[in-house]
């Protein structure tokens, strides 16, 4: 297999955009291969990520600015989907079926006009109420109730994602909070208020350019190098789950750890799937940070701040960034370019090396997640 980098990377600020959802795929693409002075003609595959776009996104995207007739692939895998879509642009470079291929994730949730998100006739659960907010209020009790942690210390998540968040000029969300006003806001599912919610109320595209690492030179004086790339789904139980314990990201995890041959100390960076305050909190355990049980502590110890331990969610995650679901897992890979390049501005972590972006996607009856995407990148 060949080695697969990442030369470039665009996006939009996340949020109500007044865009149609092919516009704002052209700004990202065009934007995108006008700063790397890239002929389109240079592009061997594309692949877009998009959820509630309808039938072919991505073609319509491409269209009006003149590529077509070219290998499109649409992919959706729920939140994974731009996680999914850079994985096969990564194994189709990486098997030499192409050498150059760009990665589109593109949303535009304010079509829907709002509220929840549509949920399947046949989907049980969720039909009889166990949508995430609740399912995640559910793993947030259990967690407090274990391991003597209070609704305040998971507004730590918030107040450290919203001030992150405000040095992005690409977040939805661009305004420092408090705890106050973390738990002052309106209740959604008990212990959760608004702000410890990401919205699924946003609109957003982010691209990245993907090539052969032997030809990285061609497109960019800068690139990252792809160490692990790994998709996996979540297993149906029947009975008792342990709703503390993150199972389907501890297993992609480790598997992307194995692929890259790092261990989690050897991690700079995360941008990870902040859906919910608790679910970083769980995250941080899954991913061998900290102990299980202990992913409290190590949030009030800052050992999560852009200038900690690791630095979580520099972007300012789901809950600041926003989650414009296709767009998502392309965003934190974009936000991982300009990290390990050094070009992230003032949310600018300090050297580093190693860098993993981290997705989860929806949730059927029965199982943990639909998917989990999980990368690991390098530095060159």
């Amino acid at each position: 297999m060949r080695s697969v980098s990442v030369v470039g990377a665009n996006m939009i600020r996340f949020g109500k955009n007044p865009k149609t959802l092919e516009e704002m795929g052209q700004e990202v693409v065009v934007g995108l291969l006008k700063d790397l002075n890239v002929d389109r003609e240079k592009i061997d595959a594309v692949f877009g990520a998009n959820v509630f776009g309808g039938h072919l996104p991505t073609q319509r995207v491409l269209k009006e600015i003149g590529m077509t007739g070219i290998p499109v692939f649409n992919v959706e895998n729920a939140c994974a989907s731009g996680a999914t879509a850079y994985h096969q642009a990564y194994q189709a470079i990486a098997h030499g079926i192409y050498d150059v291929a760009l990665v589109i994730g593109v949303e535009k949730l304010t079509s829907l006009g709002g509220g929840a998100l549509p949920i399947p006739p046949n989907e049980i659960e969720g039909n009889h109420g166990i949508v995430m907010p609740g399912v995640y209020a559910m793993r947030a009790q259990r967690y407090l109730h274990d391991f003597n942690a209070t609704s305040e210390d998971l507004a730590l998540v918030s107040v450290k994602n919203r001030a992150n968040g405000a040095l992005n000029p690409y977040a939805q969300f661009q305004k420092p909070v408090t705890v106050e006003e973390v738990m002052s806001s309106r209740l959604i599912a008990d212990p959760f208020t608004l702000l410890q919610c990401s919205a699924n109320n946003g609109d957003g595209a982010a691209a990245v350019l993907v090539c052969a690492t032997d030809r990285a030179k061609e497109f960019s004086d800068v690139s990252i190098k792809t160490e692990a790339s790994v998709i996996t789904s979540g297993l149906f139980k029947g009975g008792y789950r342990d709703l503390t314990w993150a199972e389907i990201t501890y297993r992609a995890v480790n598997e992307a750890y194995q692929q890259a041959n790092v261990k989690p100390e050897q991690i700079d960076m995360v941008e990870m799937h902040d859906a919910f305050t608790i679910a970083e909190v769980l995250y941080y355990e899954a991913m061998g940070f900290c102990e299980h049980g202990k992913g409290v502590e190590f949030l009030r110890d800052g050992k999560s701040q852009i200038d900690g331990q690791v630095a979580v969610n520099p972007s300012g995650g789901l809950i600041s960034r926003g989650h414009p679901l296709g767009a998502t897992g392309v965003a934190q890979i974009a936000e991982t370019f300009w990290q390990l390049t050094c070009q992230a501005g003032k949310r600018q972590v300090k050297n580093p090396q190693y860098a993993l972006t981290h997705v989860t996607g929806g949730g059927i009856s029965g199982v943990d997640n639909g998917a989990c995407g999980v990368h690991i990148f390098s530095a060159v």
